[in-house]
């Protein structure tokens, strides 16, 4: 889960960071489909449950 979680929170950095600098994702364009305001909610949420995963099992073998 801790691996899961680190993938989740890097992909959901990785998705706030890249439209900022003009670039998408080819893996998270349909977020686009619903609106600027739910697609940034979705990566947000996508980031934070990243790092929620990841801080709860990081300590966990």
């Amino acid at each position: 889960m801790k691996e899961l979680g680190l993938g989740l929170l890097l992909l959901g950095l990785l998705s706030l960071i890249l439209p900022s600098l003009g670039m998408k994702s080819m893996l998270l364009t349909w977020i686009d489909q619903w609106g600027a305001t739910v697609a940034w909610v979705i990566r947000g949420g996508i980031t934070l449950l990243g790092l929620i995963l990841y801080l709860t099992f990081r300590n966990r073998e």
